[in-house]
């Protein structure tokens, strides 16, 4: 087993292998804590829970720590628009994420710290800054200094001459250059703060997560996770912090996920196109959302529409529909001994493969499209084989399709997707898409009494005619030994 990574700071896929034999450290940027989360969040929540998901599946420990920024520029001036205070305004918005993380299935991280319960690692971590000359106080303020880390701008591949040329000084700040960033940001009146050997202030955005990762992990992380638009200036200048401060490399591979759009448009509240969770949530099964999320690969961009999340429900149907039906047949009574078709033979084999090929494709860089891929391939050999099952009842069959559905489940569940009991999910489905139709259970039960009045009668004719009333609306029923069921197709 081998499992390579596409490291952002070198550009190219890497033999993973931890700092410590079977033990990773992995730290991701978690949400500033000033309002609902977005699509966007869902993608880096549900991407690095199926990296998470994956390494443990693959044997390793993993000491995963996901950070909340509950003190920055964007919850103070949101918490003075509501008129509550910072903290309260953090609180509701990280149980806002739990609740919505929560429902997508994505585990929590080792430790989730909160910046404002760190200020005295932070405090310590700028002082050793300033002790090693790599920072410096000015007017109640400490800013890092960029000319004195030389690596400066190799994460992001941006050239500092050019990014200086371009950089200004803002009203108030007093820099020596342009391009040097805030570690300590000096109080103003009104806001929150905290005594520091400057003066009362806050810490700047980029020194929270060196602080707090290299406490819970040490100065070197394995894997360090987040959004495509974090590598600058947030990564960049954790970076240059945390090296310049320790003497180590601070993160061995730096993994990033792209960006999501919607149709194809950049996600903006001034376009009218910014898509909570809880939106889609509200309208879509977790799963669904979840599955959209995993359908590209984590480093290409993902274009969200309502098309693309009825898709991925109408995908979901149909692989807790195949478990349902494997798992029936496999139940049935068959005494007879007929040997397996040649096909059926070659369906069973595609069904052994499937967790190394699954296997395979996360372990390359985390494909989780690839593994999609071959997950479907055995949701359709799971399929072929329940049809010939059903052409030709043998017990031999029982087995694979048990040993099938298993198969599937078992690879799923490392990108955290069906988790429900099939049957249990495909009746809330069912009886989700009835409401739409205007219908109860009760009412499709009683239509199905007359129907089955109708053909102990004989009377062919009306029985046709309501079977066929009922498929125009997406009913279909099944005749049994015990009697008709009813099901809605699969889809939305």
């Amino acid at each position: 087993m081998t499992i390579k990574i596409y490291n952002t700071f070198t550009r190219k896929k890497e033999a993973f292998e931890p700092l410590a034999p079977g033990y990773v450290r992995m730290y991701v940027c978690g949400i500033t804590a000033y309002d609902r989360c977005h699509i966007g969040h869902a993608r880096s929540a549900v991407v690095f829970d199926a990296v998470l998901r994956h390494l443990r599946h693959r044997g390793f420990e993993v000491n995963f720590i996901r950070n909340f920024t509950d003190i920055d520029d964007k919850i103070i001036n949101r918490a003075i628009e509501e008129g509550i205070s910072s903290d309260a305004l953090a609180e509701r918005e990280i149980k806002h994420f739990y609740q919505d993380t929560d429902a997508l299935g994505v585990l929590r991280a080792t430790k989730e710290p909160r910046a404002t319960k760190h200020i005295q690692e932070i405090i310590e971590l700028i002082e050793t800054l300033i002790d090693k000359g790599h920072a410096y106080t000015s007017g109640g303020d400490v800013y890092f200094s960029i000319r004195s880390f030389p690596g400066y701008g190799a994460l992001s591949r941006r050239n500092v001459a050019e990014m200086r040329a371009g950089a200004r000084i803002a009203v108030g700040e007093q820099k020596k250059d342009p391009m040097d960033f805030a570690l300590w940001k000096a109080a103003k009146s009104g806001e929150p703060k905290w005594d520091s050997p400057w003066g009362p202030g806050r810490p700047g955005w980029h020194i929270e997560c060196s602080a707090m990762s290299m406490k819970y992990l040490g100065p070197t992380l394995d894997i360090h996770g987040g959004g495509l638009d974090l590598i600058f200036p947030h990564h960049e200048n954790e970076r240059a912090q945390s090296e310049a401060a320790t003497g180590k490399t601070f993160v061995r591979f730096w993994m990033h996920n792209g960006f999501v759009t919607i149709r194809s448009e950049k996600m903006s509240k001034s376009l009218g196109n910014f898509v909570t969770i809880q939106e889609i949530l509200g309208k879509y099964h977790p799963e669904a959302l979840r599955l959209f999320l995993l359908s590209k690969h984590y480093r290409s961009p993902l274009d969200y529409s309502p098309e693309a999340l009825i898709e991925t429900t109408s995908a979901l149907d149909r692989c807790y529909t195949a478990l349902s039906e494997a798992r029936h047949l496999s139940e049935k009574p068959i005494k007879k001994q007929r040997p397996i078709t040649d096909e059926a033979g070659k369906t069973i084999n595609t069904l052994n493969h499937l967790k190394d090929r699954f296997d395979q494709a996360m372990d390359d860089d985390f494909n989780t499209a690839q593994a999609l891929g071959h997950l479907f391939d055995g949701v359709r050999a799971l399929n072929r084989l329940g049809q010939e099952a059903e052409k030709r009842p043998s017990a031999l069959y029982i087995e694979p399709l048990k040993f099938g559905a298993e198969a599937i489940q078992d690879a799923a569940r490392v990108l955290g997707l069906l988790n429900q009991d099939p049957d249990a999910y495909l009746r809330k489905r069912n009886l989700e898409a009835l409401g739409l139709l205007g219908m109860t259970e009760s009412e499709i039960l009683k239509v199905i009494k007359e129907r089955t009045r109708a053909r102990e009668e004989k009377d062919w004719d009306s029985a046709d005619r309501i079977r066929d009333e009922l498929g125009a609306k997406g009913i279909t029923l099944q005749d049994g030994p015990e009697g008709t069921t009813w099901t809605m197709k699969p889809g939305p």
